[in-house]
C-alpha cells in the first residue's frame, strides 16, 4: 500500500500505518489542545491510539477467523477512518463468511464488556454523544467507542461487517451473486436514508452515505465480473489487436502511438516477442515533462508486469489484476511470447455483452462447445 509504514508483523501479517493516520493524530492533538491545553492534547492522542488498537484487534478478529479456513492475510493497514485487512480471498461457503464477518465485532463486544465490568457498568449514552469531551474518563470513552464500533459495523451495508453478515445469511438460500446483489441493494437503500437524514441533520451522514453507496456498488460489480468470468479462459477475453514498442523506442515514439491509437498502455517487447515491461500513459507524460521526447521508453516503463497463459482460467487472471494493481496483464503463449493483453476494461465490456444477450452466438466464448 503506497504511503504506508510497516510497524511490525503479527503471525505473518504486516501491520501498516498510513501516513494520513499520523497526520490525523497531529490534528487530534491540536483539537484537544485548544479545549484543555497540553495535558488534554496528550490524553486525546492516547485515547485515539488506544481506540485504533481496538480497531486493530477488530481486524485481527477477522484475520484469525479467516485463517481457520485457510485464508491468508498479507497485511492490515490503519487509516484515519479505520482499519482494512486485505484477505487473499473471501470464503466462498456462507457459513465461513459469516464467521469471518462476525469475528471482528465480537472482539469489540469483548473489549466493551471488560471495560464495563471495570467501570461497574457506569457508561451511558452521554459518553457516546460527548466522546470528544476531555472531562470524560479514558476508560469510559473507550467503552463507549467500542459499543459504537459494534453498532456501526453491524449496519447491513457494504463495506461494513453487517453487509457481509447479511450476504452470508442470504447466500444460505440463494446463489452468492444473488445474495451479493440483494445485500448491495439493501445497503444502497440505507445509504439513501443516511443521505436524507444528513441533509436535515448531521452532514457527516452524507459522507457516510456516499461511501456506503459506492462501496455497495463496487462489491456488486466485482462479484458480477467474477461470475461472468467463471468457466472462461484468458484467451476468451484478451485483447489481440494492440501496438507494441521495441526496446530502442523513445518516449516520443510512444507519444505518437498514443495519439494514433486508443491504447493507454504500451507493451515493450524484444525481438523474440518477450515482454520487457509496460509503458503507461501517466509515466509517458511524466517522462515527456521531465526528460523530453528523446528519453528511452525502456527506462520509464513499469518492469514488473504480471503474466498469464492463454489457457489460464479468466477468474484467476482477474484476481491477479486486483491483487497486483497492474494496469494490464500480459498474456503469453506456450513459448513465452506476448500474444495478448488483459485489462479490467475489456473484461467489463465482455461482461456487459454477456449480460445483454447471455445466449448470443457471438464473441470468443461462443466458439467453444459446452461439455
Amino acid at each position: 500500500m503506497p504511503w504506508s509504514l510497516t510497524v511490525g508483523h503479527v503471525y505473518g501479517t504486516a501491520v501498516r500505518i498510513h501516513v494520513t493516520f499520523l497526520l490525523f493524530l497531529i490534528w487530534i492533538w491540536a483539537a484537544y489542545y485548544q479545549q484543555g491545553g497540553t495535558g488534554a492534547a496528550w490524553e486525546g492522542v492516547a485515547f485515539v491510539a488506544l481506540l485504533f488498537l481496538c480497531v486493530l484487534l477488530h481486524e485481527f478478529g477477522h484475520i484469525f477467523a479467516a485463517r481457520r479456513y485457510g485464508v491468508k492475510t498479507p497485511e492490515v493497514t490503519l487509516w484515519p477512518f479505520g482499519g482494512i485487512a486485505r484477505l487473499e480471498r473471501i470464503p466462498e461457503k456462507p457459513s465461513e463468511e459469516l464467521v469471518v464477518a462476525i469475528a471482528g465485532p465480537l472482539v469489540n463486544v469483548v473489549i466493551a464488556a471488560v471495560l464495563l465490568l471495570f467501570l461497574g457498568g457506569n457508561v451511558g449514552v452521554e459518553h457516546i454523544e460527548n466522546i470528544e469531551n476531555p472531562q470524560i474518563g479514558l476508560a469510559a470513552k473507550l467503552a463507549a467507542a467500542n459499543i459504537f464500533l459494534v453498532v456501526f459495523n453491524l449496519i447491513p451495508a457494504f463495506p461494513m461487517d453487517g453487509g457481509r453478515v447479511l450476504r452470508a445469511i442470504l447466500a444460505m438460500n440463494m446463489s452468492h451473486a444473488q445474495a451479493t446483489q440483494t445485500a448491495a441493494s439493501i445497503g444502497q437503500a440505507l445509504a439513501v436514508g443516511f443521505g436524507i437524514l444528513g441533509i436535515f441533520g448531521n452532514p457527516m451522514l452524507i459522507i457516510i452515505a456516499v461511501f456506503v453507496f459506492l462501496a455497495a456498488s463496487s462489491e456488486a460489480g466485482a462479484v458480477q465480473m467474477k461470475q461472468a468470468a467463471q468457466g472462461l479462459l484468458v484467451e476468451d477475453a484478451m485483447i489481440t489487436q494492440f501496438e507494441t514498442l521495441g526496446p530502442q523506442a523513445s518516449v516520443g515514439d510512444a507519444a505518437e502511438a498514443l495519439i494514433r491509437t486508443t491504447q493507454k498502455e504500451f507493451p515493450i517487447v524484444d525481438g523474440a516477442g518477450k515482454l520487457r515491461g509496460v509503458l503507461t500513459r501517466d509515466a509517458m507524460i511524466h517522462a515527456l515533462q521531465a526528460q523530453g521526447p528523446t528519453a528511452p521508453a525502456i527506462e520509464t516503463m513499469q518492469g514488473e508486469v504480471p503474466t498469464v497463459g492463454t489457457r489460464s482460467p479468466l477468474d484467476r487472471a482477474l484476481k491477479l489484476i486486483t491483487e497486483s494493481g497492474a494496469p494490464v496483464v500480459g498474456v503469453l503463449d506456450g513459448e513465452g511470447r506476448l500474444v495478448g493483453l488483459l485489462s479490467p476494461e475489456n473484461v467489463g465490456e465482455m461482461m456487459l455483452l454477456r449480460a445483454a444477450q447471455p445466449e448470443a452466438r457471438f464473441g470468443p466464448w461462443a466458439k467453444r462447445p459446452t461439455a
